[in-house]
């Protein structure tokens, strides 16, 4: 790819990955960025959103583009709506977002350095575009063994689901 090269994205394209009952959007991967960033765009639905987990080595930012979702951190927790930004610096911030309200949320999600786009197309399913998957089911044992694995490779650390509730 030139490097004085457009890249357009249609409204609806890009590769679309169900994740723990949400909807990702990967609008910019690592590939097109040379490693620099990448761009998801997230539906999350009614009590949709990761567990805490925290990544030393990525800042993640989120812009809040319809709905809400509560972002907790050990120091904070904030609802963020319909306008929002967060950052989540470099350093490892254990975090997580939650939606808990009974409607969707939609979020746009920037990475830097990329990676978390590799790391959601190897612990998501591939999904239509435009539509939701269905409710996750719990995590059995081997799912979790895969997650393990696969936070050690992309530099990840997930915590409880209930880590915030202590």
């Amino acid at each position: 790819m030139r490097p004085d090269k457009l890249i357009t994205i249609d409204p609806g394209a890009g590769e679309a990955i169900a994740i723990a009952g949400g909807a990702y959007l990967i609008l910019l991967e690592g590939s097109q960025t040379k490693g620099a960033c990448a761009i998801i765009d997230m539906v999350v639905p009614p009590d949709g959103g990761p567990p805490p987990h925290a990544h030393k080595d990525i800042q993640e930012s989120f812009y809040v583009l319809d709905g809400e979702v509560v972002v907790r951190s050990e120091t904070q927790t904030y609802t963020a709506r319909k306008g929002a930004f967060i950052n989540i610096p470099f350093g490892g911030a254990i975090h997580n977002f939650k939606n808990e309200t009974g409607e969707e949320a939609h979020l746009l999600c920037i990475v830097s350095p990329a990676g978390m786009d590799d790391m959601f197309r190897e612990i998501g399913k591939p999904l239509a575009p435009g539509t939701m998957p269905p409710p996750p089911s719990p995590p059995t044992p081997e799912m979790q063994a895969q997650m393990k694995q696969l936070a050690d490779k992309y530099g990840q650390e997930f915590f409880p689901p209930d880590y915030f509730n202590k």
